[in-house]
C-alpha cells in the first residue's frame, strides 16, 4: 500500500458510431414523435454501431446497424491513452465497465486488452448503469495498492438488447463508449470519498435474461427509486469528502432521462449549469454515459485545475454509486 500516493485522470476520450438514430426514425417501429420522446427524456437522437444484429428472433427490425462493444472500447481507449501520452504498455489494468459484452466467456476486456496491446491485467465490471463509478473507485483502489496507471472503459451497444417491440423503452439507449486514464501521482489521492451499493431485491424493476427479447424496465418504478438512492449515495460521498453540494463545480450523473437529472441535482442543491448533460445526442448508453459526459466537458473547458467534480449513477440491479473526485494533479510529460 502506498496511502502518500495520489492519483490523477491524466487523459479522457470517447467514441459513438456514425450512424444517427433519431426520434422521428423511430417512427418506423412505433407511432411516437420527437417531441413526446424529448419532454419525457430530454433525448432527440442516440447512436447505433454497424455489424450485424444478433438476437436471433428480433420482434422487429431496429433502426441503423449493431456492432461491438470492444470496438468502441477500443476507440475510446486509443483517444484516452493519446490525450495522457501513453500507450497500452505503459498500462498495468485495463478495468472495462459494460453490461453488454460480446460474449459471455471470455470477458470482453480479454480480446480489447489484445487490441490495445496492454502489458498488464484486464477484467470486466457488469455493474449495469453505475459500472463507470464502481470502475474509477477500483481503479483508485488499485493505484494505492501499487499499479502505476489503469485504463478505465466504459462501453456498450446496448441496441443489441433493446426490445425493439417495447414502445415505453426502446426509444432510450444507444451505444457507445468513453475511457479515462487514471495515473499514480505525488500528492493528496483525488478520490475525495465514495459510496457504492446494491439492492437486489430490485433485480425484476429492470433485467435481460439469456436469450429472451431484450431489456425489460418498469420505468416509473426505476424513476423513482433512481432520484432516491442517486440523492442519497451522492450525500453520502459529500459528507465522506467533507465537502458541501455547493462546492462542486461539476456534476456528471449518469445520463438516464433529464427529468432524473434534474430531479438529483436540484434535490443536492447542484446549479443546472454545473451539470454535464449528452443525453439529448446519446441516449441512455449505461456505462458509458458518465465518461461520454466527462470527455465532453472536458474538451468544452469546463474543468480547471482543483474543481470538485461528481459522480453518481444507478442502473439495473439495482446497483449505485458516487465519488467525488478532485480534477487534475497529473503529470508533465
Amino acid at each position: 500500500m502506498r496511502p502518500e500516493h495520489g492519483c490523477a485522470i491524466t487523459g479522457w476520450g470517447s467514441a459513438l458510431p456514425s450512424t444517427v438514430v433519431t426520434n422521428q426514425d423511430m417512427m418506423t417501429l412505433f407511432d411516437t414523435g420527437d417531441e413526446w420522446v424529448h419532454e419525457r427524456t430530454g433525448i432527440r437522437q442516440r447512436r447505433a454501431a454497424d455489424g450485424p444484429f444478433v438476437n436471433p428472433k428480433p420482434p422487429v427490425s431496429p433502426p441503423g446497424g449493431m456492432g461491438t462493444t470492444a470496438q468502441l472500447a477500443a476507440e475510446a481507449g486509443r483517444s484516452a491513452l493519446q490525450v495522457a501520452g501513453l500507450t497500452g504498455a505503459d498500462i498495468d489494468l485495463l478495468v472495462l465497465c459494460t453490461t453488454s459484452p460480446d460474449q459471455l466467456v471470455p470477458a470482453t476486456s480479454s480480446p480489447l486488452a489484445h487490441a490495445l496491446s496492454i502489458k498488464g491485467g484486464g477484467m470486466d465490471i457488469n455493474a449495469a448503469c453505475a459500472g463507470f463509478t464502481y470502475g474509477l473507485v477500483t481503479s483508485a483502489g488499485f493505484i494505492a495498492s501499487g499499479a502505476e496507471r489503469v485504463l478505465l472503459i466504459g462501453a456498450e451497444t446496448l441496441t443489441r438488447i433493446t426490445n425493439w417491440a417495447d414502445r415505453s423503452n426502446a426509444f432510450l439507449f444507444g451505444d457507445g463508449a468513453g475511457a479515462v486514464v487514471v495515473e499514480a501521482v505525488p500528492g493528496e489521492p483525488a478520490l475525495l470519498g465514495w459510496d457504492i451499493g446494491v439492492d437486489g431485491s430490485l433485480q425484476p424493476l429492470f433485467f435481460s435474461d439469456h436469450g429472451g427479447q431484450g431489456m425489460t424496465m418498469r420505468g416509473q418504478e426505476v424513476f423513482r427509486k433512481a432520484v432516491r438512492v442517486t440523492v442519497e449515495s451522492a450525500t453520502k460521498s459529500l459528507e465522506r469528502a467533507k465537502v458541501r453540494a455547493a462546492e462542486i463545480a461539476l456534476f456528471v450523473p449518469h445520463q438516464a432521462n433529464v427529468r432524473i437529472m434534474d430531479a438529483v441535482a436540484e434535490r443536492l442543491g447542484i446549479p443546472a449549469g454545473r451539470v454535464a448533460s449528452v443525453i439529448e445526442h446519446t441516449g441512455n448508453t449505461s456505462s458509458a454515459s458518465i465518461p461520454i459526459a466527462l470527455t465532453d466537458a472536458a474538451n468544452s473547458g469546463r474543468l480547471a485545475e482543483g474543481d470538485l467534480v461528481l459522480f453518481a449513477g444507478f442502473g439495473a440491479g439495482m446497483t449505485w454509486a458516487s465519488a467525488v473526485w478532485r480534477w487534475g494533479g497529473g503529470p508533465v510529460r
